[in-house]
């Protein structure tokens, strides 16, 4: 069943094998040379030395992907088959096949998933090395061996979970071209004929299905998994749809030239959510975020957070920001998927001062009134530090637990800038 593959020109360079591009880019892309003229195949470049290209070698780099969840209020599973790698190159065991992907003219996409550690400059790599060591490193060697081939750039859509990712990486390219004296024309060949997309994306992949059987009625050591869900924002320009037509594949897919109120969309709902609802909810004992929603108080609770004080302070327009938080209720509520509170509840100080507190304190700002659900749930963050179950920085909840709740809000380590003017507030709760 898996050893049919359809046979494409090679278009894509992609740096990484893991579950979340399998599960996101290459199933985006499975339908793109469905659904368009596209017609292309991704080689799959093994950016660090032990990975999964060899088992997927060895089912012709053709699997599985099972999409599951809620929509519509009705548990949905949908299965595809991908076959759009066409094979793959690990650079620790061959640099020479990893350089020579820069010789094909038709290889114009790079996409990457290196984790969010991946995107970063070691000091000390070398030109010469063989390969590498960082990611951006072995992406320079590529170019430059592209650039004195008097070859066409690249278009890098990276998907690492960090701001600004594609200008991230370019500035790390640059700082190598520096380190190695590659030249001021490579560096305005870099800039001029390359172009470095800032991305974000969005959804929960599950991976190997290890505790449960699903019959395939075929074997697929590579089967993934994943929800119905996603969202791919590409920050960068137009005409990037004329040579990949996303814009015609029906997907989430959305090409703007500023990505900055969708990352703000979802890390003030989705993760918003999740972390005004989770110190809460392990107070409370619950153990799931599907749990969470199907506790009559708790899912009372957060919705009134999202929907009377978060969205009232962001400024996409209302139905659009209401349509996305009843898609985040919906995965929440996906049964295919056991969402750990505790595994959430990871440094949740930091993740309240990024994810929460800007919405309450805009809320403030453009009312004039105390949002009283946030300001319950900065209560019960605090309580769970003192008397609940917290992971995090010993300091921090050693901190918690020593100091009383005017310091606590004072403490500006913490929270980016002293609230102890909320004290009334949340000494109430």
């Amino acid at each position: 069943m898996l050893n049919n593959k359809t046979i494409r020109p090679e278009r894509v360079i992609q740096f990484g094998e893991g579950g979340f591009l399998r599960g996101f880019i290459d199933w985006i892309l499975q339908i793109t040379n469905e659904k368009t003229d596209f017609n292309g195949s991704a080689v799959v470049v093994q950016p660090i030395e032990q990975g999964l290209c060899d088992r997927l070698e060895a089912q012709n780099c053709v699997y599985t992907h099972i999409m599951r969840g809620m929509k519509d209020g009705v548990p949905t599973v949908d299965t595809k088959v991908i076959d759009v790698i066409s094979r793959t190159v690990k650079p620790y065991d061959d640099y020479d096949a990893y350089l020579a992907l820069a010789e094909n003219p038709d290889f114009r996409f790079v996409f990457s998933n290196t984790t969010e550690s991946g995107i970063a400059y070691v000091e000390g790599d070398k030109l010469d090395d063989k390969p590498p060591k960082s990611f951006p490193a072995k992406v320079t060697a590529l170019m430059y061996k592209r650039f004195t081939l008097g070859l066409d750039g690249f278009i890098f859509m990276p998907c690492e979970l960090i701001d600004k990712n594609g200008e991230t990486l370019r500035s790390i390219v640059l700082k190598y071209a520096d380190d190695w004296s590659l030249g001021d024309d490579f560096k305005a060949w870099v800039i001029e004929k390359n172009v470095f997309c800032n991305t974000l994306v969005d959804r929960i992949v599950t991976g190997y299905p290890k505790d449960e059987k699903i019959d395939l009625g075929y074997e697929d050591n590579m089967l993934n998994t994943s929800e119905l869900f996603h969202l791919w924002v590409i920050e960068g320009p137009k005409d990037i749809l004329s040579e990949i037509p996303f814009d015609k594949t029906g997907l989430n897919i959305i090409v703007t030239d500023s990505l900055e109120m969708y990352r703000t969309r979802k890390v003030r709902i989705l993760n918003g959510a999740h972390t005004s609802m989770i110190p809460y909810a392990m107070l409370e004992g619950i153990e799931t975020v599907k749990d969470c929603m199907e506790d009559e108080n708790m899912f009372a609770f957060v919705n009134r957070c999202v929907f009377d004080e978060i969205i009232p302070t962001l400024d996409l327009p209302r139905e659009e920001l209401v349509d996305y938080a009843n898609n985040v209720f919906e995965r929440f509520n996906n049964p295919y998927i056991r969402h750990l509170c505790a595994s959430i509840s990871l440094n949740s100080v930091s993740k309240f001062k990024v994810r929460v507190l800007p919405s309450l304190l805009e809320y403030i700002k453009r009312t004039g009134k105390m949002p009283g659900n946030l300001i319950f749930s900065l209560a019960k963050l605090i309580e769970f530090y003192k008397n609940g179950t917290p992971t995090d920085d010993a300091d921090i909840i050693a901190y918690m637990k020593e100091h009383d709740l005017k310091e606590i809000l004072a403490n500006t380590d913490f929270w980016g800038a002293d609230i102890s003017f909320l004290y009334d507030e949340v000494a109430k709760v």
